[in-house]
């Protein structure tokens, strides 16, 4: 075996390793993606549990009956346009309230929003009103 075989060799492997990235790169992307959006995701059910609890603590103390929706979108980090709330149940002192949150998450990161919809979470929590 001469010395220009073994050079012939290497360049051919590196060219096969080249072909192998190639094929492989567009696949680790889509994952990273699919990775980053549902951070996002998580992100979103945080939130929203963070805000289903602020609404109920809302509608225990005040009887106003905005008052959960826009404790809940005082909560902070969801887009007030995607939220919904719904609290139930407020009687009275003593009387216990119930405050849904649904939240639609949008799916907009690059490539896998065009293949996943936007997701809807809930949380509820229940409060004594005070």
């Amino acid at each position: 075996m001469s010395a220009g075989d073994s050079h012939r060799r290497t360049q051919a492997e590196s060219g096969q390793a080249t072909v192998e990235l190639a094929l492989a790169l567009p696949v680790v992307a889509v994952l990273l993606l699919a990775l980053v959006q549902v951070g996002l995701v998580v992100r979103a059910h945080v939130l929203v549990g963070h805000a289903v609890r602020e609404a109920a603590r809302a509608a225990a103390v005040d009887p106003d009956p905005d008052a959960p929706a826009g404790a809940a979108v005082a909560a902070g980090g969801l887009d007030p346009d995607r939220i919904e709330v719904d609290a139930s149940g407020r009687a009275g002192p003593g009387s216990r309230v119930t405050v849904v949150v649904t939240y639609r998450v949008p799916t907009d990161v690059a490539l896998i929003g065009r293949f996943v919809a936007d997701l809807e979470l809930t949380a509820q929590a229940t409060m004594r009103v005070e």
